[in-house]
């Protein structure tokens, strides 16, 4: 493979052009990893949700629990009612749902009357038991905003429609502040909710990325050093690194796409693929200063060497990245799609600008160093023990596998972004917290759509609700609702004078418009909209897992389809809803995208072999990893999310490079001499110390990963790591078998076509 040389000076201005000119995109990344960014704009339950919030306020808040024996005291009330003030006063809130701003309706001498729950001036009346009484009194109020018992109150902020998770960072930090101003540290107990959870997610991912980026560069470095005692090609090598993973990042920015929990693993994989090239390059230029070659000799004797199988492991690999770009979920495929885009740059990078740097610079000796010697024992004993045993190392390895192949089927796919913390993190506490005290933070809406105006002033369709609600409550994941119909019976209650027998909902449609007239409070119209032609149910459930809200969801499908629905259009929406739907997309994008990356990957094989044969060839060691990665979650029961979902893809695209560097200097050697024993030796011999290293170094990169505090950093290293060992093991073992069954095989067939001659 020809390829133009720079002058060195040149190709290192550009060098540091790319990384300055993607270094100057990056403080324009947009940070947001909110439900919404998950999901393609054109999804019927996206444009279902928008269509919703532009007639009813957002499910997704940020719930602070203060908790103590004196909340219903002057001592709490009278900084917490200035807390509230405080907080509405923010430009990012739309309201503050707590007991001095929800609507409480009692019965007056003309009728009812509508008024704040529990203000200031309702309190400066009412002794501390008399307000704990009114509050807990409140059908409405109670166990949504005030705990059974009294000693534990919320307060939910709402904001505003939010852009990104910076725009929920600040809002959580200015809620943090104005409860520090009005004094209530000490009561406050949890900070939950979407928004806070949000908030997490967006801490652990820039915690990860400032972490383990440095750590995966530092300790490619490091081995680098240790390879090759060069202190050009650690420099350059730093470099490169750098360009290529701001170069990745900022093609986020130029794709107008959100730096997601998803995206935060790119670095980190940019980094550890970039080095992975560098040291095929290097290895070659060790070689040839082995052989007395200097100079621009040795330059190019070494790109002759890697820059065919350099191109080729980038295409497949970007090829095995690109499949995620089929996944539905479009953090899923902004990251193969970007890290594909990167590792093309860094193969031209590595062939174009590298080779001219060293060809300037570099005038030492490369020396062999004793410090990797084991790896060239452990490659030789592999290969001699696959070669002299193919036909057991094949029988060994086809049993294990289809001994696994059934766990596959343990897999589940689940998504609880709690779990993504450990039991100890504040934010699984808090939620645990405020389910214990109160409601469970996940939400979820039935919408009542009659079509016409007045339509749900009609007491068939009201009970139909009232129906409906009375059934969720019977369900064990409920743990509250709220509809219109509560404020409705709530206000035929007060308007009969507070008799029990009287709250229900009256059969008469005058009176129950008369009371929709009256009516002048706030919170029904959160509910309903004003032409009475569509309305919410709304739940919190006490359940967080996408598989647990899916079964749920069906229940309620399954209960809709067997009650007349008088004419009504009813659908499951909500916070809980967009969740739940991920289970789906992530089945979808699993099968299309491993689909894709292994038709992918095999076309880029035939058309570098030019043999179907040899195409086919080279993909058995590289699926066999992939099926034992599933294998392994269905053993230790790890769940398929948004990090695990990327693995199998990322491994194959990263596996196949050791192949192709393996069998391309195999193909070398057996044209050169014609004996495929001494060929497979020679292979071995020259390409198996970088083939190892490379994928050693790839495994402890992705280990580092492994000792993350947040799931997905943590399973996606941990698991990548085996599938890389284990892929290097079968290129290793079952590789050299492969090739020695195969040639046998060919050999026999072309003797009995000769003897058939």
């Amino acid at each position: 493979m020809t390829v133009p040389r720079l002058p060195g000076a040149l190709a290192l201005a550009l060098l540091l052009l790319l990384g300055a000119l993607s270094g100057a995109l990056l403080p324009r990344l947009h940070l947001d990893n909110a439900p919404e960014a998950y999901f393609p704009g054109d999804a019927p339950a996206v444009r279902f949700e928008s269509a919703l919030r532009a007639d009813f306020p957002p499910d997704q808040v940020l719930i602070a629990l203060f908790e103590g024996e004196d909340l219903f005291s002057d001592a709490f009330l009278q900084p917490f009612f200035g807390l509230i003030e405080d907080i509405e006063r923010n430009p990012r809130v739309e309201r503050v749902l707590a007991v001095a701003g929800v609507d409480h309706i009692s019965g007056t001498a003309e009728g009812f009357v509508v008024e704040p729950l529990l203000d200031a001036e309702i309190a400066a009346a009412l002794t501390p038991a008399e307000r704990r009484q009114r509050v807990l009194d409140d059908r409405l109020a109670a166990s949504y905003l005030v705990a059974d018992d009294g000693r534990a109150m919320a307060l939910i902020v709402r904001p505003l429609e939010l852009s990104d998770s910076l725009q929920r960072l600040a809002l959580e930090q200015d809620t943090r502040a104005a409860i520090a101003a009005a004094g209530l540290e000490g009561r406050l107990t949890a900070i939950a909710g979407q928004v806070a959870l949000d908030v997490a997610q967006l801490r652990a991912m820039i915690h990860d990325t400032l972490i383990f980026v440095p750590a995966t560069m530092g300790f490619g470095l490091l081995i680098i050093w240790l390879m090759f005692r060069r202190v050009l090609a650690v420099a350059v090598s730093a470099l490169v690194i750098a360009v290529v993973v701001n170069l990745t990042v900022a093609l986020l920015v130029l794709a107008g796409k959100p730096y997601t929990l998803v995206s935060a693993l790119l670095p980190p994989l940019m980094s550890a693929l970039t080095i992975a090239s560098l040291i095929h390059w290097l290895n070659a230029l060790a070689q040839a200063s082995r052989h007395g070659l200097a100079g621009s000799a040795r330059i190019d004797w070494a790109r002759r060497r890697v820059a065919r199988p350099t191109l080729f492991t980038a295409l497949t690999t970007a090829a095995g990245l690109a499949s995620l770009g089929f996944s539905p979920i479009q953090p899923i495929a902004a990251f193969g799609l970007v890290a594909a885009a990167g590792m093309l740059a860094q193969c031209a990078i590595v062939i174009g600008l590298v080779p001219p740097i060293f060809a300037r610079w570099d005038r030492g000796e490369w020396q062999t160093r004793r410090t990797l010697r084991p790896l060239d024992h452990a490659v030789g004993r592999l290969r001699h023990l696959g070669m002299r045993h193919a036909g057991w190392v094949l029988a060994v390895t086809a049993l294990v596998l289809a001994l696994g192949v059934p766990q596959i089927w343990r897999i589940h796919t689940e998504t609880d972004m709690l779990r993504f913390f450990t039991p100890a993190h504040p934010i699984t506490q808090a939620n645990t917290r405020i389910q214990e005290r109160l409601i469970g933070t996940t939400t979820l809406e039935l919408v009542f759509d009659a079509g016409a105006r007045d339509a749900l002033k009609r007491p068939e369709r009201l009970a139909l609700i009232d129906t409906v609600q009375g059934w969720l409550e019977d369900q064990p994941e409920v743990g509250h609702t709220l509809s219109m119909v509560d404020l409705i019976e709530e206000m035929h209650w007060g308007f009969h004078d507070e008799r029990a027998d009287y709250r229900t909902l009256p059969r008469d449609p005058r009176l129950i418009a008369q009371y929709l007239f009256i009516y002048d409070g706030t919170d029904l119209y959160e509910l309903v909209d004003r032409e009475f032609a569509r309305t919410r149910l709304t739940l919190n459930l006490d359940i967080r897992g996408a598989r647990a809200i899916n079964a749920f969801i069906a229940r309620i499908e399954t209960r809709l389809a067997e009650l007349d629905l008088q004419g009504m259009d009813v659908q499951v929406a909500g916070f809980g809803r967009l969740f739940a739907d991920q289970e789906r997309l992530l089945i979808d994008g699993q099968i299309r995208g491993l689909a894709a990356a292994v038709v992918l990957i095999s076309l880029f094989m035939l058309a570098m072999w030019r043999r179907p044969g040899d195409a086919a060839l080279c993909m058995v060691p590289n699926i066999a990893p992939i099926l034992l990665i599933f294998i392994a979650m269905g053993v230790l029961g790890i769940w398929l999310d948004m990090a695990t979902a990327m693995i199998a893809s990322v491994t194959a695209g990263i596996a196949i490079d050791d192949t192709i560097h393996l069998f391309h200097a195999y193909r070398r050697n057996l044209a050169a001499h014609g004996s495929r024993v001494w060929a497979l030796a020679r292979a071995y011999q020259h390409s198996g110390r970088a083939v190892v290293a490379t994928t050693l170094i790839l495994c402890g990169q992705f280990l580092l990963l492994g000792s993350s505090a947040f799931v997905p950093t943590r399973e996606f290293g941990l698991l990548t790591a085996v599938g890389l060992l284990t892929a290097l093991i079968f290129d290793l073992l079952l590789f050299p078998a492969l090739l020695m069954a195969v040639g046998r095989l060919r050999e026999r067939r072309a003797r009995a076509d000769w003897t058939g001659r």
